[in-house]
């Protein structure tokens, strides 16, 4: 698969204020690809341009090979966009409003009743079809604001900050729908702050502030980039205290802790070294006749990843 997202030398300037600066960004086709940052780093902007809503100060954007500046008309039609912040006709009836965008998207009405149902069955709102737009939650807002974005079948979505303001559980249906799309071969660029959510529905992020983009790439490379050390749960059937004394002594251990949880012990230990080492580490731990019954490494989550880069810049 190819780039379906690509941009050079992106730069955006209000005035003095400049939103955007230098963006270098390349999303893969299929990718389900998180962009997170602060408020005001740039994410929307860059959303806006790659919609074809704004045109940037310098530099250059394609989607699907075509350029954001000069085939306008190509990009809306590859692309389903949903905005941090949306409007919905309340007066129409779920249907009717998932129908109108599907005629304006020139889809043909011996098609449409089906494409609608479809939709509908997608984003769980059949049950609501005959029911006025206005009637609707929050959650149930977004999920057909979702259904619109794919109303032309759109290779790539470009959804800005989709579960901003919804409740637990309509976050939790959000998620699964970004899942299921994922699933059905759709690529997604998605900005969010809920950076768990982002962990959980993504396989590549690029993290931005201040207009800049900092790091890109999959969830474990740009993590494993940035672990200089690791953190080890270390489990022993006995002689902890000479395990501790022995791993001390090693020279990629650079601290040992231990540590009792539920009345059970076990060594927390900070290692420098790779997994070759790590495993050699293992296997040298048990050959000198300590029984190990655990050996873990502690995962590092999305937010210690971007505390660690991020500086809280804003522009």
């Amino acid at each position: 698969m190819g780039d379906i997202i690509q941009t050079k030398g992106l730069t955006k300037k209000y005035g003095k204020l400049v939103a955007l600066d230098d963006l270098n960004l390349v999303v893969e086709e299929g990718a389900a690809f998180g962009f997170v940052g602060p408020n005001g780093a740039g994410k929307t902007t860059t959303m806006r341009i790659l919609a074809t809503l704004l045109r940037p100060t310098a530099g250059e954007a394609w989607v699907a090979g075509h350029s954001v500046g000069k085939e306008r008309q190509a990009v809306r039609r590859t692309i389903g966009y949903m905005p941090d912040f949306f409007g919905v006709y309340g007066d129409m009836k779920v249907w009717e409003y998932l129908d109108f965008f599907a005629a304006c998207y020139d889809i043909p009405p011996a098609t449409r009743a089906r494409l609608v149902d479809d939709l509908l069955e997608l984003v769980d709102l059949a049950h609501r079809r005959d029911d006025y737009v206005d009637a609707l939650s929050r959650g149930m807002k977004q999920r057909i604001c979702l259904a619109r974005a794919l109303a032309h079948d759109p290779q790539l979505l470009i959804l800005d900050e989709p579960a901003s303001g919804l409740d637990p559980r309509a976050r939790i249906e959000i998620r699964a729908l970004l899942h299921e799309l994922h699933a059905m071969g759709k690529t997604i660029l998605i900005s969010s702050h809920i950076l768990s959510e982002i962990e959980e529905v993504c396989t590549h992020i690029g993290i931005i502030e201040a207009g800049r983009l900092i790091a890109a790439g999959s969830l474990d490379s740009i993590q494993e980039q940035l672990q200089s050390h690791r953190t080890l749960r270390i489990g022993l059937l006995n002689r902890i205290k000479e395990a501790a004394e022995w791993l001390a002594a090693q020279p990629e251990v650079l601290d040992v802790a231990l540590l009792t949880e539920k009345e059970k012990s076990f060594l927390q230990l900070e290692f420098s070294g790779d997994q070759e080492r790590l495993a050699q580490l293992l296997a040298d731990l048990t050959r000198s006749g300590f029984a190990v019954t655990q050996f873990q490494e502690t995962a590092r989550g999305l937010e210690d990843t971007f505390m660690r880069l991020t500086q809280g810049i804003v522009t």
